[in-house]
């Protein structure tokens, strides 16, 4: 598979895309700190035996595509106090759009799961013409919306790691505390992808950036609520870093959303699960 780059203004974005050129076009967007790799090959070969083209992307600050490292670390009060980040998510949407240019694709089906579904909402919002349906899965309108249950905030606060077999360690623990309670974690793809991420960019600061870019975000419901696209949410009932607090946010303020919750699902996509999030996608790009 060949990696493309696109560009917006100053900012490189290294995407990918599989399937046929006849495929109705989708875009995955990723959550935050991770990869366009992260995406489960397995996810995306059930889209494009679904009849989907189907493009992923690393986000700025993540990967391939540009680490603005000269922002440096994002003062603390980028975090308390909502000041200005050196990014916001409507760059972040702004650098899907150049994804979109590249790709010939004037408008897609829009995924974006966690941060990715934030960056997917605001993409709908600013660009609507540019959007067949957006599903936003693991996500929520506002940070403060679904907040991280207490227990997660030890592993999310464990230090960088500074090799890669402690970066697989790191990630594989965090997945442990916010995936899902009653399916397995595939491990082995968890540790091979944060090994691959290390090996490409390993930029604690820019994880720190995105961080701040959503900290800093406004209420996105009043622009949700102006959308007149099809919509789907997803959320794992067992969610403790984006609760369902978030997803059920974020299907009240979308004019006729469907929501689908699943039992037992976490932070994450369990391969028993992704039958069923294709199914969903398939069925609302149909509409």
């Amino acid at each position: 598979m060949t990696t493309r780059t696109a560009r917006h203004g100053d900012i490189q974005i290294s995407y990918e895309v599989e399937g046929t050129g006849s495929g109705e076009p989708l875009l995955l967007i990723m959550g935050l700190g991770l990869p366009m790799s992260f995406w489960p090959e397995t996810f995306r070969r059930l889209l494009v035996d679904r009849g989907f083209q189907v493009a992923r992307f690393d986000n700025r600050d993540v990967g391939a595509s540009t680490h603005l490292t000269g922002l440096g670390r994002p003062s603390p009060l980028a975090f308390v106090a909502r000041r200005r980040p050196g990014y916001r998510l409507t760059d972040m949407a702004d650098d899907a759009v150049a994804v979109l240019d590249a790709l010939g694709w004037a408008s897609a089906h829009v995924v974006g799961v966690s941060l990715g579904g934030m960056i997917a909402q605001t993409l709908a919002g600013r660009h609507p013409d540019r959007v067949r349906t957006l599903t936003s899965m693991s996500s929520t309108p506002v940070a403060h919306v679904g907040r991280p249950h207490p227990r997660v905030l030890p592993a999310l606060l464990t230090p960088p790691a500074r090799t890669r077999e402690a970066a697989a360690r790191r990630l594989l623990h965090i997945f442990r505390v916010i995936g899902s309670p009653q399916y397995a974690l595939d491990e082995n793809a968890i540790r091979e992808a944060a090994e691959r991420g290390f090996d490409v960019a390993h930029d604690p600061d820019g994880v720190l950036r995105q961080l701040a870019a959503i900290m800093s975000a406004a209420d996105r419901r009043p622009m949700l609520r102006r959308l007149r696209m099809p919509a789907l949410v997803v959320h794992g009932a067992a969610d403790p870093l984006v609760r369902l607090a978030g997803g059920l946010a974020t299907a009240r303020a979308i004019p006729g959303a469907k929501l689908v919750v699943f039992p037992g699902m976490g932070h994450d996509l369990p391969a028993a699960l992704q039958p069923a999030v294709a199914d969903e996608i398939t069925a609302l790009a149909r509409q």
